[in-house]
């Protein structure tokens, strides 16, 4: 029996039988790679929805979301720099290629894409970031700033999920897959904080310049997933005020790329230190990886 009809491991491998030892893991009340995929699959949904409305004016295909429902707030962003627009569809591919991907592998076990909020979501992060009601409304599909500041949020909480989840894999095939994955929202993210910090001097008609709004929105990370409150370190915004250098990779002292659990992830997506389902997921995530604290 071919693990691609079995399960996760599944589709991702391919290349070897399912034995007694992976039937006894399959049917474990223990976490197993597949609970961890589906985590990542519930992630990669939300950015895929941005992205595909922002750059297609489209959410994705019911196929994609495995009949999951349409998200909140999706809309066509106002690009007007063509190498903004020509870079966001590229991260707008991948991202929905990463979607395929991991339901394809899953099978039949993997989740429905969750309810999104792509659409006020966004300016409840502004405004818990800034600690203001900002008027107008912050909205990512403004300009290509707002932008890339709503894919900020995004990108760098990508990197640092599948960073803390690959130790977690019993596989190290699959682990390598995600650390593949892992890679790719590297890259975006290093596009992103480098697109940012070239207009980082930019005064938005909120009377704060792009640099203090990044920052602000990486301190708010940082609060939600409890970082802050034990003075550790896990999140960099794109200028170091002490140093008066900018900042393109947020990593430790040895560079090595920062982690978050699962919780962790979830508090920031939720927009909320108690991981209490609400933020980018109203309803929150499916799958059996729940938040915890």
């Amino acid at each position: 029996m071919r693990l691609s009809k079995a399960l996760a491991f599944v589709g991702l491998l391919a290349i070897f039988s399912v034995g007694a030892d992976a039937r006894r893991l399959l049917q474990s009340s223990a976490t197993t790679d597949a609970d961890i995929l589906n985590f990542a699959l519930n992630l990669e949904c939300l950015e895929a929805q941005y992205y595909s409305c922002a750059v297609f004016g489209h959410p994705l295909s019911d196929e994609l979301t495995g009949s999951g429902p349409q998200p909140i707030g999706c809309q066509q962003a106002n690009f007007t720099n063509d190498d903004i627009y020509s870079i966001a569809m590229d991260v707008a591919n991948n991202e929905i290629a990463h979607v395929n991907y991991l339901r394809t592998a899953l099978g039949n076990y993997s989740v429905q894409c969750p309810l999104v909020n792509i659409g006020d979501a966004f300016s409840a992060a502004a405004d818990a970031a800034l600690g203001t009601t900002l008027s107008p409304a912050f909205v990512p599909y403004t300009n290509d700033l707002y932008f890339l500041t709503g894919a900020f949020i995004f990108e760098d909480l990508g990197v640092t999920a599948y960073k803390g989840a690959l130790t977690s894999f019993q596989s190290s095939d699959i682990m390598l897959a995600a650390a593949g994955i892992m890679a790719v929202e590297a890259y975006h993210a290093g596009y992103i904080r480098t697109a940012l910090i070239q207009n980082g001097d930019v005064v938005t008609p909120y009377g704060a310049n792009v640099t203090t709004i990044i920052n602000a929105i990486a301190m708010a990370r940082e609060t939600l997933d409890g970082s802050a409150s034990m003075n550790v370190v896990d999140d960099a915004g794109i200028f170091n005020a002490t140093t008066g250098d900018y900042i393109l990779t947020p990593v430790d002292s040895n560079a090595v790329v920062f982690s978050r659990t699962t919780s962790q992830v979830l508090a920031v997506a939720y927009l909320n230190a108690t991981g209490a389902a609400g933020g980018f997921f109203p309803d929150g995530v499916n799958g059996k990886i729940q938040y915890s604290s």
